[in-house]
């Protein structure tokens, strides 16, 4: 106390008692101050300039009389001696209120997201975040890898999502692109005799904005192992994460290490999802036999599978709310039927179950109070929507969804090929440069007809945290044989290996390591941390979900001499008469 000082910040806001008399509150950085205005010469300066405005204050610190518990600052406050303008808010009006900023329209905060930014509660996710990607880059350098940087001028990549392309003024008519992530790069450090490697990689991909998912860019920690195993991938992001989520997760309990290791095919048949929210203790049982004969004319021929929730308390009104969401998310139907307290059937389709009403109670366990939601379809589409019901009746019953805490699991043995939805014909169903399991035995059994290319699994895993994807990464194929083998069953050839991947392919032939890596989210992982339902949340300066940066005005037209320097002609669609 007594001590002469000089706060530097913002003016937020200031009480008037009297024209020489007023509370002003000082915000900077790391917190508010309150500062006493005692004279009128004082009161005058304040009264000149508008909120927010930066200024210096150099004065006494003294004892409230009126403490304050809630501020770290609450028990002083300073009386000026001098108080100096050092940047004007020219502004009489702000587009919001500082402090309510996250109340705002989202297009408003992102257009004056500098003044976003200075509400203590959006600043706080951000300083998060930094401390975050340095316990990360810390973890990460103890455990002996290298950060690393590749290349963002690349090109183009023929899998995953669309590039975003940069055409290149010394060569007309080509394109580099922005990696979608450093896959390549780092298999070729790998090949190339490094040994650990990781990076807080910048990942660029032109797709639709979600609640978890910014469009443009993301950053992820990419890392990669030579002569490893999926074990040792798994053993270093868990060692990695779970003391990450244990000191700045706004959960208590953390699942710890090794996590549970879930089969793709099981997880789609007991949770509908590859990746499934596990703090709800619901699981999806299959009732194809039990129920195809009941007459119901959607389930004729469908795959059935059933969801059943004990001491079911939602009223008819949320249960039509429950299937129209699902519907809006799925575009499928569910049905529902609820065993009452008296033991009997009742509600939706309940008139088809009750002629085997008592085969159904025994085969779903049902007692009084069940309630039985139900989709029906090809087995996918079944399993997809009785995933996205599981999931929404966790949430409609708290007491089937323990959610203070991190659930995390793995889920591997992502399969290895698909039929495509458009060509009808075997495409890669992930990442087309994983192992597969059984190597390359089991892809020339497949070559021949002894196997089905779609039973073939692959050295692939994603870690999912209480339903969200929060890291995908796979053992490599890092053999050209086993590579071209694999590529052939979805009808490419040698060479055209040789012609996408030729680094990658040449660089093989060398003599290339068993290496394997992943990659989590950053982003992803932030917003799982701090409780936020939107990513945007968390990432400084993001763009809205019309990946526009409202701020800078991105994207926007080029003059003329731009576009001839890199060679571009615009042929914009026609407007529909």
């Amino acid at each position: 106390m007594g001590k002469n000082v000089t706060l530097v910040g913002w003016y937020e806001n200031i009480r008037k008692v009297s024209k020489n008399l007023g509370f002003l509150i000082l915000r900077d950085f790391y917190g508010t101050t309150q500062i006493v205005i005692e004279t009128e010469e004082m009161m005058a300066i304040i009264d000149s300039v508008n909120k927010e405005t930066t200024i210096s204050v150099t004065g006494s610190v003294r004892e409230r009389s009126s403490k304050n518990a809630n501020l770290p600052t609450g028990d002083i406050e300073v009386v000026p001696e001098k108080i100096e303008i050092l940047g004007k808010c020219t502004h009489n009006a702000l587009p919001f209120e500082i402090n309510q900023s996250k109340e705002a329209d989202e297009d408003t905060r992102l257009k004056y997201r500098y003044l976003d930014l200075r509400n203590p509660l959006v600043k706080q996710r951000m300083v998060l975040r930094s401390h975050v990607v340095a316990d990360l880059r810390k973890a990460m350098t103890d455990l002996d890898f290298l950060e690393m940087t590749t290349p963002i001028l690349t090109c183009s990549s023929p899998e995953g999502a669309r590039d975003y392309l940069v055409p290149a003024r010394k060569h007309p008519g080509k394109f580099y692109a922005l990696p979608q992530a450093p896959q390549q790069f780092k298999q070729l450090l790998m090949t190339s005799g490094f040994d650990r490697y990781f990076q807080i990689a910048p990942c660029f991909r032109d797709e639709d904005a979600r609640g978890d998912r910014t469009p443009g860019e993301f950053y992820q920690m990419d890392m990669e192992m030579a002569f490893a195993t999926q074990d040792d991938v798994l053993g270093v992001l868990e060692s990695v994460i779970v003391p990450i989520f244990q000191k700045y997760g706004i959960y208590d309990r953390v699942t710890p290490a090794p996590f549970r290791r879930i089969a793709f095919n099981d997880a789609m048949e007991k949770y509908g999802s590859d990746k499934p929210d596990l703090r709800i203790d619901l699981e999806i049982q299959d009732a194809t036999e039990l129920l195809s004969g009941t007459g119901f004319g959607p389930f004729e021929g469908n795959v059935i599978k059933a969801v059943v929730v004990s001491d079911f308390t939602a009223t008819r009104k949320q249960i039509d709310q429950l299937t129209a969401d699902v519907e809006v998310q799925t575009a499928q139907k569910t049905f529902w039927f609820r065993l009452d307290e008296n033991g009997e059937l009742v509600g939706g389709i309940s008139k088809f179950i009750t002629p085997i009403k008592e085969q159904v109670i025994a085969a779903l366990g049902l007692k009084p109070g069940y309630f039985v939601g139900l989709a029906a379809g090809k087995k996918s589409v079944a399993q997809k929507t009785a995933g996205v019901l599981r999931t929404k009746l966790g949430a409609l019953c708290p007491n089937h969804m323990d959610k203070e805490q991190y659930q995390m699991c793995w889920i591997v043995d992502f399969p290895m090929y698909e039929i495509g939805e458009e060509s009808g014909e075997l495409e890669f169903c992930h990442n087309p440069f994983s192992m597969p399991n059984g190597g390359l035995e089991i892809l020339e059994k497949a070559a021949k007809g002894e196997v089905d290319p779609l039973s073939i699994t692959a050295f692939q895993y994603d870690l999912v945290i209480n339903g969200y994807e929060s890291a995908s990464g796979a053992v490599r194929n890092h053999d050209p044989e086993i590579m071209v083998k694999a590529f052939q069953l979805v009808r490419l050839g040698e060479e055209d290996v040789k012609a996408k991947f030729p680094a990658m392919y040449n660089a093989f032939t060398y003599g290339a390591p068993p290496h394997a890596g992943a990659a989590p989210g950053v982003d992803r992982m932030i917003m799982l941390l701090t409780g936020e339902e939107s990513i945007r949340e968390v990432i400084t300066f993001p763009m809205n979900k019309n990946a526009q940066d409202v701020m800078m005005g991105a994207p926007t037209t080029v003059d003329q001499k731009q576009l001839d320097d890199v060679h571009i002609l615009i042929n914009m669609p026609k407007e529909k008469e």
